[in-house]
Order: structure tokens, then sequence, then C-alpha cells
């Protein structure tokens, strides 16, 4: 029995001298996380216009990773709703303004995508954004391109041509059968025009996938349309300037506005022109008068979605200043600035708090 307990004893000694004597374990050092840089990479090739894409990543590679499905993406719908060039393997808007009177015409999923938005944003409008415009606008476009070519010849449009093409703008004519993915004009004189809605939709489309993807922290800007995806890596919105309309001024922006996860568009009678004279013509056609409006020399959105940014921005730019406030005030997390040739500017209620100093 005596050597049983001294076993014990001896025991329970050297357990307790065992943990008196061991090493406290090395707390895990958790490695920092790498900081995000700042990174930017523009285009030209698409929309006819400068795009440039502005993100924050751990490395170069990750930003070019991602800049080149951003590629990818404004090369796809640049070819898919330009309406002056065909391209090989692509049927586009420009072949559909050729063939979809003939017969309905098998389209990409985009294309009816699209259109489908195209009629989502006629009616929001009340018709002031009427891709179906294609008719007259292309008589303006001819004109304006022959006008800026020789000042001295510069015309504008015959009303009489203007109110026939206006007969074939009516958007009930575009018929879409989204089963067969075709597209058919019942009126042989119709042509689209996406012109106000095609860049911002593809914008939007753009940002979309980004999302899916978990990108964070970028911005694309895409010929002014700017959809901001998250905020900078700090946590501070995005800051964009808004132009001045005045392009003799030495203030070359109105003012700046900070955001994050919405879009900005700026609609405005000094981005694309020509002079009859010493008049100006802009591009931005109101479909009522079939001239343009100069109510405005510009008309900024903020909203979620860069699409519906474009197609408001027109929208406003067309309607008085209290049907354009009635309408952005029916709208959701959607703001606008409304800028008079004079200079005089007026905000939608909740606009001003975007406003950076």
């Amino acid at each position: 029995m005596k050597k049983i307990l001294s076993l014990l004893l001896a025991v329970l000694m050297v357990l307790g001298v065992s943990g008196c004597a061991q090493v406290e374990p090395e707390i895990p050092v958790t490695p920092e996380e790498p900081q995000k840089q700042k990174f930017t990479k523009s285009y030209l090739e698409y929309f006819d216009t400068a795009s440039t894409i502005v993100g924050y990543e751990t490395s170069q590679e990750e930003f070019d990773a991602n800049c080149a499905i951003v590629e990818e993406q404004l090369k796809h719908f640049h070819e898919l709703y330009d309406i002056y060039n065909s391209y090989e393997g692509v049927t586009n808007i420009h072949d559909i303004n050729r063939e979809a009177a003939n017969a309905p015409v098998k389209v990409d999923e985009d294309i009816i995508a699209l259109f489908e938005f195209c009629r989502e944003m006629y009616d929001l409008t009340k018709g002031k954004t009427n891709y179906a415009m294609g008719s007259v606008l292309s008589i303006w476009h001819r004109y304006r391109e022959e006008g800026n070519y020789d000042y001295f010849s510069a015309e504008v449009p015959p009303m009489e041509m203007l109110e026939k093409a206006a007969e074939h703008c009516n958007i009930d004519d575009v018929i879409i059968d989204k089963e067969n993915s075709t597209v058919f004009f019942a009126d042989p004189m119709l042509k689209v025009d996406v012109g106000a809605i095609g860049k911002g939709y593809a914008t939007e489309r753009i940002a979309r996938q980004l999302e899916e993807m978990g990108v964070d922290n970028y911005t694309l800007n895409i010929g002014g349309n700017i959809r901001t995806i998250g905020s900078k890596a700090d946590g501070t919105g995005w800051v964009a300037g808004i132009q001045n309309p005045d392009l003799t001024s030495e203030q070359t922006f109105l003012l700046k506005v900070a955001f994050s996860d919405l879009a900005l568009v700026t609609s405005g009678s000094y981005q694309r022109y020509y002079y009859v004279g010493e008049t100006k013509y802009h591009h931005i056609i109101d479909p009522e008068t079939l001239f343009p409006k100069d109510d405005f020399a510009a008309v900024s959105i903020l909203t979620p979605d860069s699409g519906v940014a474009d197609a408001v921005s027109t929208a406003c730019f067309n309607l008085t200043l209290e049907d354009g406030m009635e309408l952005i005030e029916s709208m959701e997390n959607t703001e606008a600035m409304w800028v008079e040739p004079d200079g005089t500017i007026h905000y939608s209620s909740g606009f001003e708090k975007f406003i950076s100093e």
C-alpha cells in the first residue's frame, strides 16, 4: 500500500512540474491583407467615344483580368448596337434596319433585351424617348454630317421631309418575337436608333456582370456615362465633375458630385451639333416638334441604373422643367439637375445632398 501511495505521489509531482514548465503556445499572426491600389485603363475603340475604367485592386494582374472582361463586353455591345456599320458574323441594328421590313430577322438575345428595355423607357417617359424614331433622326444625322463637313452649305432639314418621316415612328410597329429571338418591322419605312439608350444600357449590363463576379470599388466611364460599383477603397464616394455646357467659360465644371453605387449621365446641347448661319442645331430631337429643343443646355441624372439615366436625361431635356421634375420625383433613388442656356440651375428635391465641396 505504501508503494502504491508513493507511486501516485510521484506521478502527481511529475504532472505538477510539467504543467508549470509548459511553454505557452504562440498566438498565430494573421498576415496583413494586401492594400488595394488604384489602377486606370482607357479605350478609344468603342461607341465612338473614350472609355475609362478605374478600379482598386491588390495587383495589376487582377485589374487587367477585370478590364479584359469589360473590353470584351464593350466590343460585343458596340458591334451589336451600331446603327451605321455591319460586322462579320454579327447581326446588328444596322442589319435589322436594312432587313427587318422584308422578314423577321434572327438576332442576338442582347438586342431583344435592349429593345424590350427601350419599350419600358418609352412608356416611362411617355414617348419622349422613342427608339423607333430612326427615320427622323437619320435625316438630322445626314444634314449634321454635311453641315460639319461644309459649313457654308449647311442647311436645316425641310419640315415636310421630317413630318413625312415621322409617320413611320410608331413603336408598336417593331414586332419582337422573344421565343424565336426575331425582330420584324410592320412598317417598311421604320428605322430604329438606340443612340439615346444603347450606351447607357451596355454600361449597366457590364457593371452588373462585374458585380455578380464580386468586383467592388470600380467605376466605368463609357463616354460620359458613369456607373460606379461600390465606393472607393477607403469607403468614400466617387467624385465626378458635371461639365459646364458653356465651352467658352474658364470654369470647366459647374460643380462636383460624390456618390457610390449610382450612375451619372448628362445630356447636353454642347456635345454634337452643327451651325446653319449663326444658329446651332444640336442632336437631341424633340419627338413632338421634330427639331432640337433649346429650353436647356444640359440635364444630368443620378440614379442606380445607367440605362435608365441615359433614357431619362434625354427625356428631361425634351420635357418642360415642371414635367421633368414630376417625372424625377416619381422615381425612386433618382435625382436631376437642369441647366438653362443662361446658366440658371435647377435641382430635384434631393440632388444637392450629393454635391461635393
